[in-house]
């Protein structure tokens, strides 16, 4: 590892007080018994070969699996389409940068002086990948239940209020609501073949938002069932379009 000199801490001696007395950040619901593992999850690349980038690769698949079965047993009735855009929005970058802030935790990472200078202890990126490296780093310390808790805990009510409120509206409704917010018309629905015997009947239709080119299609026993499919679908693929343009800003 890079020798501290070299290094720009912002809490002065802060490191090695973690290696002896408070293996812990001032808001973290957790104590480490490897206090190791939690100054790893705090070393940005800039400031050492040893990082955190092995422990957000890890925190990342930890994180994803936790938040999938809470939302699981959270909402019952909610469809494979659904839970994943909830916890698309739970474990994106911009939520997690702002679960760290609630942390402070820009303040207690261990920086190279060039990501200093440029602010990196403020970036949306540096601070996410250090919240997905500290969840790796309670996994490996206390394990999955240790990591479970812990995850339970940052994310406080946020599983049960706004992402499920919004989702458990069908996907005409949350795809007429996503238009109408951005002033974009209507999307159009065309019933593009029909197969199957008469009493098994199934239904494609294609679901068109001309403005923005997007094109979906849904497949169901009956014309409604596969206009939904259909929007579902297009959702989908409009919070792909913007995780991309969000990605391609950084």
């Amino acid at each position: 590892m890079v020798e501290p000199e070299s290094c720009v801490v912002l809490t002065g001696g802060y490191f090695n007080s973690l290696l002896v007395n408070t293996p812990r950040l001032p808001n973290l619901s957790y104590r480490f018994d490897q206090p190791d593992y939690l100054k790893d999850a705090l070393t940005h690349r800039s400031a050492g070969t040893r990082n955190n980038e092995r422990l957000e690769f890890l925190g990342d698949g930890v994180v994803n699996f936790i938040v999938a079965a809470m939302l699981y047993e959270y909402f019952p009735e909610a469809e494979e389409g659904q839970l994943s855009r909830m916890r698309a929005r739970l474990v994106r970058k911009e939520t997690l940068a702002e679960l760290a802030r609630e942390l402070d935790l820009g303040e207690c990472l261990r920086l190279g002086p060039g990501e200093l200078k440029s602010g990196g202890h403020q970036r949306d990126s540096i601070l996410a990948n250090a919240l997905e490296a500290i969840i790796g780093a309670v996994f490996l310390d206390g394990g999955f239940s240790a990591a479970e808790s812990f995850v339970i805990n940052l994310y406080g009510t946020r599983l049960r209020e706004e992402p499920g409120a919004d989702e458990m509206k069908d996907p005409k409704t949350r795809l007429q609501e996503y238009l109408q917010a951005r002033q974009l018309s209507l999307p159009e629905y065309v019933l593009v073949r029909t197969s199957g015997r008469e009493h098994q009947r199934m239904f494609d239709v294609k679901c068109r938002i001309i403005e923005l080119g997007v094109h979906a299609d849904g497949v169901g026993a009956s014309r409604r069932k596969a206009e939904q499919a259909s929007a579902d679908a297009a959702l989908t693929r409009l919070e792909e379009i913007e995780n991309s343009s969000s990605d391609s800003d950084d």
